[in-house]
């Protein structure tokens, strides 16, 4: 099983959006059983809040499932359980270092290094922008699967 652990600042937006965007494709490619696919967050800002309405509503529109969750926060303990821990930004994956200690096993990357396209994904509660965040998490969901499944999505 491929355990992955996607991580933004909140837990709200970005990292529960990728967390859903990547269960979802992995449903459709009859691949569920072989991932665990959570989220969390870097800070305690958000602990406890559910995912934003604007990732429902982007989703949502998206036909994307989203379930009822609130934020949590990355423990250094995930890293002994997590084949992948995924940031959004060089932001979070310093966040993500900080926490967790040295990345001895290299399991810290960003999303869209898996792409073409190497980059951040914008902050949407800053941006206003679900629409480009959502464009930018499913590339690097996609780029991920074909990349470590062997998949073509």
């Amino acid at each position: 099983m491929i355990k992955v652990m996607f991580v933004c600042l909140g837990n709200i937006c970005r990292s529960p959006m990728a967390e859903f965007v990547l269960k979802d494709l992995v449903r459709k490619e009859h691949l569920s059983d072989e991932f665990y696919i959570c989220s969390s967050a870097t800070s305690n800002e958000e602990i406890g809040n559910g995912v934003h309405f604007g990732t429902i509503r982007k989703l949502s529109q998206m036909n994307v499932p989203v379930e009822n969750r609130v934020a949590v926060k990355l423990k250094k303990e995930d890293y002994e359980k997590y084949d992948y821990i995924i940031g959004m930004e060089d932001y979070n994956v310093k966040n993500i270092i900080r926490i967790i200690g040295n990345d001895v096993d290299n399991k810290v990357y960003k999303l869209l290094d898996f792409s073409d396209n190497p980059r951040d994904i914008a902050d949407p509660w800053y941006t206003g922008n679900f629409d480009k965040t959502y464009e930018d998490i499913l590339e690097g969901c996609k780029c991920f699967l074909k990349k470590y499944c062997k998949s073509e999505i």
